[in-house]
């Protein structure tokens, strides 16, 4: 991924312009980076490593939706929305 990407959905996903950590914003980089996987996954079936790597940034991703979850339900149901999370 590279940076004008990653800043793109930074301002998208930011409470505010100095937000950079939020867990809306980490959600919505992973979720990124598990899209951009899959499409290289999909190429390369024998990527073991990359395979594995995903399964990594899924399992990242499926905690900061649980404990998003926990703290603020809406924030959690939009943005599984946004980013067409099942």
């Amino acid at each position: 991924m590279d940076k004008q990407v990653k800043d793109e959905i930074i301002k998208k996903y930011a409470r505010n312009e100095k937000d950079t950590g939020s867990t809306e914003v980490q959600i919505a980089i992973l979720t990124e980076r598990i899209n951009h996987l899959t499409e290289h996954l999909k190429q390369n079936p024998a990527d073991k490593h990359s395979s594995r790597g995903l399964m990594k940034i899924v399992g990242q991703r499926k905690g900061l939706l649980n404990y998003l979850e926990k703290q603020d339900l809406e924030k959690f149901r939009s943005l599984k929305k946004s980013l067409n999370i099942r």
